[in-house]
């Protein structure tokens, strides 16, 4: 619904302006949408567009942006990306997330957003865009950031850290950071490397078999832990649309699962960059990964020989 009433939106701006707006693919009816759902379906739609066309890629939902990036890259006329500003659907952050991408390959490209598509701004940025293949945002507000101007005690802080990376050089261990196609968000050695830092590239899978070594009174010992420390828990009895005691303990799992990872690896910092790979099998990671970027969390020990694993990362509290 939020894309149908996107299309029609923009459909009469476009004609509002004197030009129309055609749908480069049908609705598929069996499937009941008209989302372009794979990057094989990406690759025959932007084939069957002429060249030097202009093209629209109206986002009003989120999308996998691999799944157009492939026609976009080979596309020569003019690339306008539109999302709508509502929040019940997160259209505006994969029409964000395509931006990325063709940042990422150099793709020229304008952008534009809009709550009803009827405010002044939005028309006369299309109207010209619509005219000259671009507009141009105004980036006044963007400055460059002059060193000399930081407090020295956070520049001195920042020149010691970044020379001890180069010197000592870290670990960052991250999961299938491909698992979603998201080609914008692989963090290039070539880029990472000179800074010294370096990838440890984990699996999922490998984090799943490590959860199913933790024991359930390790996972509900945490749970205590975090209770004991004044964590409040709203548990519902239907794991669709409630938390449950089970999504929690397995959450557990497998915050204790990646922090027994990251010491197995050495990493310096470790995160579950997306989650393809793990939601068909386990509840999502938003505690395992917030236990983790906060020093106060539950302590974890190796499962042989017992020591507690990262203990001066861990700030205690009473």
């Amino acid at each position: 619904a939020a894309q149908c009433g996107l299309e029609d939106k923009l459909t009469a701006v476009f004609q509002a302006l004197g030009a129309e707006l055609i749908r480069a693919h049908p609705v598929d009816r069996k499937k009941g949408h008209g989302f372009i759902d794979s990057q094989r379906m990406g690759l025959d739609v932007f084939h069957g567009i002429p060249r030097e066309a202009p093209v629209v890629v109206a986002e009003a939902v989120w999308q996998y942006s691999y799944f157009v990036t492939g026609g976009i890259r080979t596309h020569s006329g003019p690339i306008l990306t539109v999302a709508n500003f509502d929040g019940t659907w997160p259209g505006l952050v994969g029409m964000l997330n395509l931006n990325a991408c063709l940042v990422k390959m150099g793709k020229l490209f304008t952008t534009l957003w809009s709550v009803d598509f009827e405010d002044g701004f939005f028309r006369h940025a299309l109207k010209q865009w619509l005219a000259t293949g671009t507009f141009a945002h105004d980036t006044d507000h963007v400055s460059t950031v002059v060193l000399s101007s930081l407090p020295p005690a956070d520049l001195e802080l920042g020149r010691t850290v970044g020379a001890e990376l180069k010197q000592r050089k870290a670990i960052m261990g991250v999961f299938d950071e491909g698992c979603m196609g998201m080609y914008n968000a692989f963090f290039d050695d070539e880029l990472l490397n000179p800074v010294g830092i370096y990838k440890e590239r984990l699996s999922q899978s490998a984090l799943l078999a490590e959860m199913r070594r933790v024991t359930d009174q390790e996972a509900f010992e945490a749970f205590e832990w975090l209770r004991a420390k004044g964590m409040t828990f709203r548990f519902g009895r239907d794991s669709a649309t409630e938390l449950t005691v089970d999504q929690t303990l397995a959450q557990l799992r497998m915050y204790i699962a990646a922090v027994r990872m990251a010491h197995a690896f050495s990493c310096d910092c470790i995160g579950i960059q997306y989650q393809q790979g793990l939601k068909d099998m386990c509840p999502a990671s938003d505690l395992a990964e917030g236990l983790m970027n906060d020093r106060v969390r539950t302590p974890v020990r190796h499962a042989e020989p017992g020591e507690e694993l990262f203990p001066g990362d861990r700030k205690t509290v009473g």
